[in-house]
């Protein structure tokens, strides 16, 4: 973490100061804001804590809850997310209060005695650490919450929710400058009733699964439910069943199913328990289902072993459904193209699936966080308003996926033990499939802000449209071990990797070459697109990676200038972007860097957007002059 370059700081170094909208914040909801964030789920919570970082930028969100969420629905945490963690600040603080899933154990009949289970299989969490050095967690949606809360706390514009607010209805007048007027209503205090009008330049809504914003814009939930319900409780319970601080797949002969999901704390559990097909003149009618039925359910699943609830946190009971939004946003698919989207729709306002995947909380942060730094990017001036429409064409592709992968996982949990022709078919299917569940499939087709392939076997370990998979190098000013991915912050910046041709550092190469060309010509992206007055790296981190070791790479006149630049109101140099290899975890043979060197660069919420050689200049100005502004165009 760096700080001190704006002058001491004795105090949290994560408190930033207070600039631009932060400054004086009013308490109260002003009647113009730039955006509008509806809902402060996981979605509404990310995308907020991104924009506080823009505090030229005035964004508030509201909230129907009076409060803070005490206790969230959503638990499970894919690597994807705690990658995501680590970008705002708190990846090491809430694993260290997370349940780590690292094994999952299979219990099927047992072949001598149906009518009771026993354990099959068990298949380790990502065991040989290929797909993510980071872990998978189980912690409460609330904590998630929580800690975005105190990012956009502390960041620059001191952006916090506006509880006891709710959503309305809204309008939009695309000739005015505020023209999303949105109505909302206090439901809590002393102006408990009243309504009032909001006017922005864009609306985010993150308002679930019932929501009012994708009503407003006429977007449609299209699928259906699969007529099959679940009962789900967080518990303390005693039990004898052995496995119970192990994630479980459980099938019974004749009783269902059980997916067991171990909590924070050592003791909470939670057990989504298989209540069976549901007949289509049903009316909802399953959902009144007791706990004590719940719990009847899950010892006869359990059988041999009893379970005796003590305690419930939450309990409730679902049907499973399927359905995706038509559009992410509120521009008709004939019109794509002739206007800029005004309005938005994130996580369970456009997806809908099972809870028993783990995908919906993670799923909607990267919604979140997608739409949160092009919206920052669009109003600070930096990128088109077209970038807007790159939202929804990449989210909605990502969320169908979710559905058909959620579609087939759900109905192998409710499948009868007995329809199997392999025991061990949930168990593979499980192993085979591990690095959707994880975050990783995530693919961007070429787009604004997505280049082609031609550059591709340059970095064949970084493709382009997915998310930069860090590895460890070695820091050269201090000899540190790091995860070179582990630097990039939610700070909306662009990032730039460097990796080095193989000739000497010292002396003419194409590295510097390009360096030279990066730092002084009228084409560069630096050069044209830093806004004037800022420093050298405010709008592109840029960063080196030396093919050697460490000891051989000397600062000072081999090192180009554009790899130690100049920061904050001293002028002071950045020695932390200058990288060696790991002499132990070589990042050019892990991540098939080519002999001639590279240029990868990654977008702000760390989906790779291009490759490109070092002599490949004219590709690095065409890419951004499609996806920038310069000031004053």
């Amino acid at each position: 973490m760096q700080f001190h370059h704006h002058g001491y700081v004795s105090d949290d170094p994560r408190i930033e100061d207070a600039t631009g909208t932060g400054i004086d914040r009013p308490d109260t909801l002003p009647d113009q804001v730039d955006v509008l964030i509806v809902g402060s789920g996981p979605a509404g919570m990310i995308a907020a804590a991104q924009l506080a970082k823009f505090p030229n930028i005035t964004t508030r969100i509201v909230e129907r809850r009076p409060g803070r969420l005490r206790l969230g629905q959503a638990d499970g945490i894919q690597a994807r997310s705690v990658e995501t963690f680590q970008a705002f600040g708190f990846a090491e603080r809430i694993t260290a209060e997370a349940y780590r899933i690292t094994e999952m154990a299979f219990w099927t009949p047992d072949p001598d005695n149906p009518s009771h289970i026993v354990r099959s299989s068990v298949a380790p969490d990502d065991a040989s650490g290929e797909i993510s050095e980071f872990p998978h967690l189980i912690v409460n949606q609330a904590r998630v919450l929580d800690y975005f809360a105190e990012f956009a706390r502390n960041a620059p514009a001191r952006l916090t929710p506006d509880y006891g607010l709710e959503f309305q209805d809204l309008r939009i007048d695309h000739g005015e400058d505020y023209p999303v007027a949105v109505t909302l209503r206090h439901v809590c205090g002393d102006r408990e009733g009243l309504e009032r009008t909001v006017k922005a330049r864009y609306v985010i809504g993150c308002d679930g699964a019932h929501s009012r914003v994708r009503e407003a814009i006429g977007r449609k939930h299209i699928g259906k439910v699969a007529n099959h319900a679940w009962g789900v409780m967080d518990v303390l319970a005693t039990t004898d069943f052995p496995d119970i601080r192990t994630k479980c797949a459980i099938q019974s002969a004749s009783g269902g199913s059980i997916l067991h999901i171990p909590r924070e704390g050592g003791h909470l559990f939670r057990m989504y328990v298989d209540l069976g097909e549901v007949a289509g003149d049903d009316n909802r009618r399953v959902r009144q289902t007791t706990l004590e039925t719940t719990v009847a359910k899950a010892n006869r699943i359990l059988h041999p072993y009893t379970l005796e609830v003590k305690d419930c946190a939450w309990y409730t009971v679902y049907e499973v459904g399927h359905r995706v939004t038509d559009k992410f946003d509120d521009v008709p698919p004939e019109a794509t193209g002739t206007r800029a989207p005004r309005v938005f729709i994130t996580g369970d306002a456009c997806h809908t699936h099972s809870a028993k995947a783990g995908q919906g909380m993670n799923v909607s942060m990267q919604d979140g966080w997608n739409i949160a730094w092009k919206l920052g990017h669009v109003l600070s001036g930096i990128a088109p308003e077209s970038l807007l429409e790159t939202y929804s064409s990449e989210r909605q592709v990502v969320a169908q996926n979710l559905i058909d992968f959620d579609r087939e996982w759900s109905s192998l949990m409710a499948k009868p033990a007995e329809q199997f022709s392999d025991p061990q078919e949930l168990k593979e299917f499980y192993v085979k499939t591990a690095e959707f569940p994880a975050g990783f499939m995530t693919e961007y087709q070429p787009s604004m802000i997505t280049g082609g392939r031609a550059h591709q076997h340059l970095a064949t370990g970084f493709p382009i449209g997915k998310r930069f998979k860090s590895a460890p190098v070695m820091r050269v000013c201090d000899g540190n071990d790091v995860h070179l991915g582990h630097h990039a912050t939610a700070d909306g910046r662009w990032r730039i990797y460097v990796f080095a041709d193989r000739a000497a550092p010292a002396g003419h190469s194409p590295l510097t070459t390009f360096a030279d060309w990066m730092l002084n010509s009228t084409d560069s992206p630096v050069v044209k697109y830093t806004p004037a007055g800022t420093d050298l790296d405010s709008l592109f981190d840029i960063k080196v990676i030396y093919r050697r070791p460490h000891g051989e790479v000397e600062f000072g006149p081999m090192i180009p200038a554009l790899f130690t630049p100049k920061v904050g109101p001293f002028q002071l140099t950045d020695y932390e972007k200058v990288y060696a290899v790991d002499p132990e975890h070589d990042i050019f043979e892990a991540r098939g860097i080519a002999p001639e060197g590279a240029v990868v660069v990654v977008r702000p919420d760390q989906y790779v957007s291009l490759v490109t050689a070092l002599h490949a200049t004219d590709e690095l100005t065409a890419f951004f002059d499609g996806a920038m502004l310069r000031r004053g165009q």
